[in-house]
């Protein structure tokens, strides 16, 4: 399928590649350790990516992934962070594309997972693995399914009811063998759970550098402290959001030096039922 090249330049002014849609409505984003913070359009959800490494260079770090094919019905998009930084960036990045590339049309994300965790084995070194959050949204149904790999559970605003909460993986039937890191056990087995999005329901996908975030005393933001901040976010475009939460994690860490990259993807949910 014929896509066109584009560059596009974020708020940091930094140039990030990505592709532009085609007739069929196929988008790809995706990088590896490298700054971005712009906006995003995929079917059914508006949103904002932003990433900024510690160090940026060809070391690993936070990779990032959204796609957009089967003519603009299914959507997939993932974070994923390296940890050791020893890795080759643009390898796992490339890996993390192809792959979700394979299987973009497929609504199971299982052998995805499994598949992703074979390949991070076999690159990685003793000490390293990878967390990843995998999710895949269906235009039509407004369904969202979730993979977790270890990775912190993103954000959920319920439009509804105005209220936040976790996107939590963890069922009745899960097993804690389930949801390991990638990377690390051959064979591993992913939960998946499937949500329905409502109008204006708001997501935020997130590394761990942002969570870890630590202020001058050294005291760690926390899930506790995130979400507080989310509960003061507005929710009326993916750019507020954004620029709210940068501002708030900045505020709280003041002129302390960050020891991780921080990545987020926040995504609105544009279409559906108004009442």
């Amino acid at each position: 399928m014929h896509r066109l090249l584009i560059e596009a330049q974020g708020h940091t002014g930094e140039p990030h590649r990505e592709f532009a849609a085609s007739r069929l409505g196929c988008l790809e984003v995706w990088g590896g350790n490298q700054r971005v913070n712009h906006a995003i359009e995929l079917p059914g959800l508006a949103g904002w990516i932003y990433s900024d490494p510690v160090e940026p260079g060809s070391s690993g770090g936070d990779l990032h992934y959204v796609s957009v094919c089967s003519k603009g019905v299914i959507s997939r998009f993932a974070l994923a962070d390296v940890a050791g930084h020893g890795q080759s960036s643009s390898e796992l990045a490339q890996l993390l594309q192809d792959l979700i590339r394979k299987y973009i049309n497929t609504w199971d994300q299982s052998e995805l997972m499994r598949e992703l965790n074979e390949s991070f084995r076999g690159r990685l070194k003793a000490d390293e693995y990878a967390t990843a959050a995998v999710f895949a949204y269906c235009r039509s149904t407004r369904e969202l399914v979730l993979t977790n790999a270890g990775h912190p559970p993103a954000l959920w605003y319920h439009a509804r009811t105005g209220t936040w909460d976790y996107l939590e993986t963890a069922t009745p039937f899960a097993r804690w063998r389930e949801g390991l890191p990638l990377g690390l056990i051959g064979g591993t087995d992913y939960v998946q759970v499937a949500v329905q999005l409502s109008w204006k329901d708001v997501l935020i996908l997130y590394t761990d550098g942002v969570s870890d975030a630590r202020d001058a005393a050294g005291n760690e933001l926390g899930a506790d402290g995130l979400m507080e901040i989310a509960q003061s976010l507005p929710v009326k475009s993916p750019a507020d959001t954004a620029g709210c939460l940068l501002a708030a994690i900045q505020q709280f860490s003041g002129n302390e030096l960050r020891p991780d990259d921080q990545s987020f993807l926040i995504l609105h949910q544009t279409e559906g039922s108004r009442r």
